[in-house]
């Protein structure tokens, strides 16, 4: 269980890990059970709320499940997502839900960063999390996260006081749990279009053969 200030005892990853009592993983990495749920259950907002990109009434709804050091996540962020949002979210015809699932406490602690930031600027921040991942991923991750953060608008007192905020941290893993319980999420990206399940990465072309039938009902 990760603990108030988990993210200011030390200046290395495996000083952050040990601080928790050597728990690595946040998550019950448990096989996935469900493949298709319904929207209303999905779409049921998490404790923190959730953060959108799109039009409220688009047609499909797409909610990634997402770990901010994930590899995965990060190729999906680069490759795939600035097409999507391109073609389907900024002409009105996806709605984009970006749910935090952090698979180690480096990615819970940029994950709060991003929801500590104003709220226009949370994309903005999750997509240089992304970018700078190689940067900030590392042995000493608290100076580059700082340094990321300051160009948010934080201070060092917010940072820190951001990555002491227990209640957001339960928030988070409370959502987490609620993913891999309900809707079979053990894995990172995993994607819900319209409610089916996707696991991993997930190209443009492959996710616009899922979207495109979609569009075209009704």
């Amino acid at each position: 269980m990760i603990t108030r200030r988990t993210f200011l005892v030390g200046t290395s990853a495996a000083a952050i890990v040990l601080a928790l009592g050597g728990a690595a993983v946040l998550h019950d990495a448990r096989p996935a059970t469900a493949q298709t749920i319904t929207q209303a259950e999905l779409l049921v907002p998490p404790p923190l709320g959730d953060r959108v990109l799109g039009k409220d009434d688009a047609p499909v709804t797409i909610v990634e499940y997402a770990s901010m050091t994930c590899p995965h996540c990060a190729h999906f962020a680069e490759t795939t997502f600035p097409e999507l949002k391109k073609q389907y979210i900024d002409t009105g015809k996806v709605r984009f839900i970006f749910r935090e699932f952090p698979l180690d406490p480096l990615a819970a602690g940029a994950a709060m960063l991003a929801r500590c930031a104003d709220k226009d600027k949370f994309f903005p921040m999750i997509e240089t999390l992304f970018q700078l991942q190689r940067q900030w991923a590392v042995e000493k991750p608290i100076p580059h996260l700082l340094a990321i953060a300051k160009q948010a608008g934080f201070s060092e007192q917010s940072f820190n006081a951001c990555l002491s905020n227990q209640k957001m941290l339960d928030a988070i893993q409370a959502e987490q749990k609620r993913a891999t319980d309900k809707f079979g999420v053990n894995s990172t990206p995993t994607i819900f279009v319209n409610g089916k399940k996707h696991a991993g990465a997930v190209s443009f072309e492959d996710l616009a053969k899922t979207i495109d039938p979609l569009l075209t009902k009704g």
